[in-house]
């Protein structure tokens, strides 16, 4: 097989070839580096391995290149890396594993490169490419890696049962290359995952989760999600997402299946956005249905307030999962909270008072929150879709206009605590937020224009009501 090498990715393996050579020890590009080149996927890592020390020859491939390069050195790990032309270039030496029940943590030991090679995870991941000058570009490939990249198939070189009971992240690993590539996992190695999944408990959070946010990352991530509940894996990790799995029908009314409308949802974010967040929100939106659902006579099933409540668990399962629990939690719990705003608005005649405050709440995830709520138009009548993004669409012109008039996005009162207590001499208190909120209230229902002047009159005469009186009054602050 010929690969195509780019100038610098080139350079960097020629120094290796060098460096190798010049140390009197094999080495070879391996895994996913030489996976993805089969692929013609873009890359940035190359991972070498030699069969000798992974350190010595980073030092003396990173002096060929570049007196310049930094070289990053893990001695207990026997691992260098460096960066040079944008490429990251990892250096371990050959080894051979063997593994403890209660630990995915090898036991590690010098080995060959068939001993590195019969470790890999999947058939695609074993293939390896000689970089010593004699071989160079000779690719070996002793699982039949290329047939199984060429029908888009995953497998374990070795017996799956042992491959993931060895390391139960292997599992994960095969769902997440199925959802980001496409492929099909083979059918032996599949139906390995299901009996071990409870081996998920040895693994920390962390790396489940790292997992799972490649997952929601590719393309379609309903791929990775529908194996994940078949193989019985997300019930280990994500038991809140497992729930909204199942349908009930009481007196011939049914609900959707609030899992796979999820799925749905999810993927058509993906068509629209790679943030991950948004696609967490996508996850996320509908998790408090189960919680919520009843059964109304005469009317069917119904999820009240699964919005408000689903929002208040946005932080645990954050937490639970081991996610950040910064503004990128707060900005999944806010498009949670406000998800069915958008379309309620379209049952109703839309007035400029319940855009502005649409538009306050949101801020600037306003079209992160219109994407949501077309993704969440999933029903197989297309009278009914066409109708919903009708309404929506309406929706999103109104949001234009009062955008554009009254500029409330991300609006502050122009009078605000500090001033009303210096005004009132007032120390901090239930009456200062009154006052504040009602001048909010006044603002986004244009009971008021949203200028200093007229603030400050309302804001007296809100205090006036409350029995408060001017002490400090505010001179020329137009």
């Amino acid at each position: 097989m010929n690969f195509d090498f780019k100038d610098q990715e080139l350079n960097i393996l020629k120094a290796v070839s060098q460096a190798a050579d010049s140390l009197g020890v094999e080495a070879y590009a391996v895994g996913g580096y030489v996976r993805d080149k089969i692929l013609d996927r873009t890359s940035t890592d190359i991972d070498i391995v030699c069969v000798g020390s992974g350190i010595d020859l980073a030092k003396k491939t990173a002096s060929l290149i570049s007196p310049k390069i930094k070289i990053a050195v893990f001695k207990n790990f026997g691992t260098a890396m460096f960066k040079a032309h944008h490429w990251e270039v990892e250096f371990v030496g050959a080894r051979k594993e063997s593994y403890r029940a209660d630990s995915r943590k090898p036991i590690v030991e010098d080995g060959t490169l068939q001993d590195d090679q019969w470790r890999r995870d999947f058939t695609m991941n074993a293939l390896a490419i000689s970089l010593n000058s004699e071989k160079f570009g000779e690719l070996l490939d002793p699982f039949d890696g290329v047939n199984a990249i060429k029908n888009k198939k995953i497998v374990t070189p070795l017996d799956p049962t042992v491959t993931f009971n060895d390391d139960p992240l292997r599992m994960l690993r095969a769902i997440r290359f199925a959802s980001q590539l496409g492929f099909e996992i083979g059918e032996n190695t599949l139906a390995a995952i299901p009996p071990l999944a409870k081996r998920l408990e040895i693994l920390s959070l962390e790396r489940i989760t790292t997992e799972l946010n490649k997952i929601i990352l590719s393309p379609q991530p309903s791929i990775g999600f529908k194996l994940l509940f078949d193989t019985q894996l997300l019930h280990e990790f994500f038991p809140d997402m497992v729930k909204l799995h199942g349908v009930k029908v009481i007196n011939n009314h049914r609900h959707k299946d609030n899992f796979y409308h999820t799925l749905q949802v999810l993927d058509n974010v993906a068509k629209v956005s790679d943030d991950l967040w948004l696609r967490w929100a996508a996850i996320l939106h509908d998790i408090a249905k189960p919680d919520t659902q009843k059964y109304e006579e005469g009317h069917g099933w119904t999820f009240h307030g699964h919005e408000i409540l689903g929002s208040k668990r946005v932080p645990k399962i954050f937490k639970s999962l081991k996610l950040p629990l910064n503004e990128k939690m707060k900005y999944v719990q806010k498009l949670v909270y406000l998800h069915l705003r958008p379309i309620s608005l379209t049952k109703e005649n839309i007035t400029d008072s319940a855009i502005r405050r649409l538009i306050f709440e949101a801020g600037d995830d306003i079209e992160d929150l219109m994407n949501l709520c077309y993704a969440d138009i999933t029903s197989k009548n297309k009278t009914k879709v066409k109708l919903y993004k009708e309404n929506l669409e309406l929706v999103v012109q109104k949001i234009k206009e009062v955008e554009e008039r009254d500029r409330v996005r991300n609006w502050q009162p122009l009078v605000d605590g500090d001033m009303i207590m210096n005004l009132f001499d007032l120390k901090p208190s239930r009456e200062v937020g009154v006052i504040k909120n009602k001048l909010k209230d006044a603002v986004l229902d244009g009971l008021i224009t949203n200028n200093y002047q007229a603030s400050i009159n309302f804001v007296i005469e809100v205090g006036e009501r409350l029995g408060l009186q001017v002490v400090n009054p505010i001179q020329d602050n137009v």
